[in-house]
């Protein structure tokens, strides 16, 4: 039979103490070893539930001692251990979902933003006479359609052949043969 009661004195030291029934006026002796392996020390006045068995001489003593267990919190089926009701996993689950979401949505505004920022801000710079944005592998090789339209307006064959390539409106190709600038510096068959 199950008692309930508080304990009333202890000695951590020593390991024992003494429990004090609901019902009835005598202490009952308590040992460590009758205390649940949950490492957890007893405390004088925490709430018990107990047996009692008949030691030598006819001495009573607790043992099977439970520590009751509080309102609200509940025991895993499995375990036996103390599990603190919380909230449903799935509402966790569906929470970081969302938020998983929400960050990709963030970053990728961030990056088109960024995108069109860079086009509708370009410095004039980065567009040609005829106002189309210059191309980031034309600016690469260091050139840029900046309104020359001339040979004579060039300082090498490779800037020749950029300009007539890239840019709109220059007369570099007489003949129209794609070699620009053919008298002045992309003479000669190694040009060609």
């Amino acid at each position: 039979m199950r008692y309930n009661g508080t304990l009333a004195k202890w000695n951590d030291d020593r390991g024992f103490g003494f429990i004090a029934p609901i019902q009835g006026n005598q202490e009952i002796f308590v040992h460590i070893s009758a205390f649940p392996r949950d490492g957890k020390r007893p405390r004088v006045g925490e709430p018990l539930s107990f047996e009692i068995e008949t030691a030598g001489e006819g001495k009573k003593r607790a043992v099977g001692v439970l520590r009751p267990i509080p309102a609200g919190v509940l025991r895993h089926p499995l375990s036996g251990r103390r599990a603190r009701p919380g909230p449903d996993r799935r509402l966790l689950r569906g929470a970081a979902i969302l938020a998983v979401i929400g960050a990709l949505a963030v970053f990728g505004y961030r990056g088109h933003s960024d995108l069109v920022k860079g086009y509708l801000f370009a410095s004039n710079a980065d567009f040609d006479r005829t106002g189309h944005l210059v191309h980031d592998e034309n600016a690469a090789s260091g050139y840029r359609c900046d309104g020359r339209t001339h040979c004579s307006q060039m300082t090498s064959c490779a800037e020749a052949r950029f300009f007539l390539q890239n840019c709109p409106g220059v007369k570099m190709d007489g003949d129209r043969d794609g070699v620009p600038c053919e008298d002045q510096w992309c003479s000669g068959s190694f040009f060609r």
